[in-house]
């Protein structure tokens, strides 16, 4: 009784934990944009601000002067919130920028969520990382924010920023999947460095070390 409950133990998979993180990251990013941008828009000042913590943090919006011309299938989704289109960066986290291809950096940093997400789902599918919730929990983490943004990507050939840090140190305005995205690369790294095997167990990096030293003779 007591091998089938630890067998059964080994071989649970938090999967579901991995795309339950994906869509409620998702979701929360892609409201949390609508829903600020529909609320601070000024068709006249086309911007919007809210103090949150005085001196420190704001919930910022931006828009162009530029209107959606309906002629595309994404229209709809681009005027959701507001009559004129949003302004959006088209660099990477926290607005890094490709300087060398400027006119390039969304359709480039889209080409890489999309491969990114892949690599991400791909990676879930193995059992090793199914059956370890912290990795699971990560990976599901990274992925909600890579699909937050790449949804911008499309829809608006940039990212809808709102969130803007700057006390004591000027964060570039950011957004919910952004948070995703470090606090998932965080405990990656954290899982990386400090993540110790279970008891009677061995890491699989020293499973496979050791394998390889009997075969091998190395």
């Amino acid at each position: 009784m007591k091998y089938s409950m630890m067998n059964s133990k080994a071989k649970a998979s938090y999967r579901w934990l991995f795309w339950l993180l994906a869509l409620v990251g998702f979701t929360a990013d892609q409201a949390s944009k609508y829903g600020v941008f529909a609320w601070l828009y000024d068709e006249q000042r086309l911007e919007g601000a809210v103090e949150v913590i005085p001196g420190a943090f704001e919930i910022v919006s931006k828009y162009t002067d530029k209107k959606e011309p309906g002629d595309s299938p994404l229209s709809l989704l681009r005027t959701l919130s507001a009559n004129h289109l949003p302004y959006v960066n088209q660099g990477a986290l926290f607005g890094t920028k490709l300087f060398f291809l400027p006119g390039s950096a969304n359709v480039v940093f889209g080409i890489v969520s999309v491969l990114a997400a892949v690599g991400i789902i791909f990676w879930s599918t193995r059992p090793v990382t199914a059956r370890d919730r912290h990795l699971c929990f990560a990976l599901g983490l990274i992925l909600g924010g890579t699909l937050g943004n790449l949804y911008d990507r499309i829809v608006f050939s940039g990212v809808r920023d709102f969130l803007w840090w700057h006390k004591g140190v000027d964060w570039p305005v950011f957004n919910i999947a952004d948070c995703c995205l470090v606090c998932g690369a965080g405990l990656l790294l954290m899982e990386a460095f400090f993540a110790t095997a279970e008891p009677g167990n061995k890491p699989v990096e020293v499973a496979a070390a050791s394998n390889a030293n009997s075969v091998g003779g190395l």
